[in-house]
């Protein structure tokens, strides 16, 4: 909510009263020192409303990374006034006047400079004994030094395989290495793109599949490019015979929205998530694309002859279920076989879902977000023939990454759902009976931007985190 008259009254009678206890500050100095104030308060308020979601309650992608559009203060007003459509930055032209914008601008370029290394979480915080509930837990630093860790994967052997965002897979060896592998395919790593996701297939020590998401170049376009799903095998620490399984399309030059996750059910049917690449009125709706869907294959790319829209004229026949905006979650539930999903809404409005076979999920027709500055592209939440979630969230938790707790080494967590909050910085516990949301709680708040979650063949829960790139274990203390 943006900061109206009544507390700008309220906000500099109370300054007013502050400032007259101060000796030899005159009147001149007492408005300026006003209105320094005041609009500071205001851009402090809209910097949380507007752009925190995205940057960090603490200025953390400006402090942290280079800046992307903009270096100058007049860049950047261009920026949040008309936005950047292609890498997912919006416009707030109806959300912010001109001085607002410029109030706003000056607040960041002076608040992120300010000792960056204050903002950094300290581990050590959470190197000690937690008590939540009835377990007892403490998280211990395994891998750090990393990027963005979006996939994790377990090899049998124990070595935890690490997918980062700007195109490096490795490989943490039970001797405490990080070791490179090498043979991707070239990745367009650019805005929220990059290398993604991992899975080893069901039967990987028959076959030694693994598979692997990221973003693909487009051959015409090397500006454009979209989701790709690939499988290959293991020797020693490089890449061999790949085989692509699936490509998005169309190829869009946006840098946002690539969904990515990827799961196995018990029949051995491999799921993926698209999103919508950021043209929410093109592309969920409709079954002629790949965005804004699950997807379903067999586990070599062929399309499972029951898929829902085979036999629909001009439908992308890997199409499972449709209406998403940008499912960054995907796992099989251990009792019922199901896949749950948790994907982000705008500003409200994330879910979880349990995916049913051609069913519309409602993006962008219903849903209980808004626009990021603010203003209504929707007044339905519900509709008929579109799925209600499990459970929504307002505000936001920016979801990323999910896993059910498959361990009994966690008392009380079994066959809970595990979601990464990139927004607030935690990782949820979730409790579910019959399908419901019946708990939720917050584990290792703080801890930075979670951007995936994983159980260990041996019972572990490893979480990968960002700001900086690390990878965490939580050990359950015995009692």
């Amino acid at each position: 909510m943006k900061i109206n008259l009544k507390n700008i009254v309220i906000l500099g009678s109370s300054l007013v009263l502050f400032t007259m206890c101060r000796p030899g500050i005159k009147n001149g100095q007492l408005l300026a020192h006003l209105a320094d104030s005041i609009f500071d308060s205001i851009s402090a308020v809209n910097y949380q409303n507007y752009c925190a979601g995205c940057h960090g309650d603490h200025m953390e992608e400006f402090t942290d990374r280079h800046w992307m559009f903009a270096n100058t203060q007049e860049e950047i007003e261009r920026i949040i006034k008309h936005g950047e459509e292609n890498m997912g930055m919006p416009g707030f032209t109806k959300a912010l006047n001109d001085d607002e914008i410029e109030s706003l601008t000056l607040h960041i370029l002076s608040e992120s400079v300010k000792r960056p290394e204050e903002r950094k979480t300290d581990l050590r915080a959470y190197s000690k004994e937690e008590v939540k509930g009835e377990l007892k837990y403490w998280a211990e630093l395994v891998v750090a030094d990393l990027e963005v860790p979006w996939g994790l994967e377990f090899l049998p052997n124990g070595d935890l395989l690490i997918a980062e965002r700007n195109g490096k897979l490795s490989r943490y060896t039970k001797n405490k290495e990080l070791v490179s592998i090498e043979g991707l395919p070239p990745i367009r790593v650019s805005g929220q793109g990059g290398l993604m996701d991992l899975r080893l297939h069901p039967d990987y020590n028959k076959n030694g599949w693994v598979y692997i998401s990221y973003s693909y170049i487009d051959d015409e376009n090397k500006e454009a490019g979209n989701t790709a799903i690939i499988r290959a095998k293991l020797e020693g620490n490089h890449l061999t015979d790949i085989e692509h399984l699936y490509k998005g399309r169309p190829a869009v030059t946006t840098s946002h929205h690539f969904g990515s996750r990827i799961e196995f059910d018990r029949e051995g049917y491999l799921y993926f998530s698209i999103g919508d690449r950021g043209h929410r009125d093109e592309f969920p709706q409709s079954l002629n694309n790949s965005n804004g869907k699950i997807h379903r294959l067999f586990d070599d790319g062929r399309v499972p002859p029951d898929n829902p829209f085979v036999q629909v004229k001009g439908a992308v026949k890997s199409i499972y279920s449709y209406g998403h905006r940008n499912p960054q979650g995907l796992s099989m539930h251990p009792v019922t076989g199901d896949i749950w999903e948790s994907e982000h809404g705008p500003r409200g409005g994330d879910e979880i879902n349990i995916i049913r076979k051609g069913q519309n999920y409602g993006w962008p027709v219903i849903s209980y977000g808004i626009n990021y500055d603010g203003t209504i592209f929707t007044n339905d939440t519900a509709m008929e023939g579109m799925l209600q979630p499990i459970h929504y969230y307002v505000p936001s938790i920016a979801p990323c990454g999910q896993t059910f707790v498959t361990s009994k080494r966690y008392k009380g967590w079994e066959n809970n759902l595990l979601i990464g909050s990139l927004r607030f910085k935690y990782l949820e516990r979730v409790a579910i009976k019959e399908d419901k949301v019946v708990d939720r709680e917050r584990l290792l708040e703080g801890i930075g931007r979670v951007r995936n979650v994983r159980v260990s063949p041996d019972g572990y829960i490893y979480v990968a985190v960002e700001q900086p790139g690390k990878i965490l274990r939580i050990v359950p203390v015995e009692n």
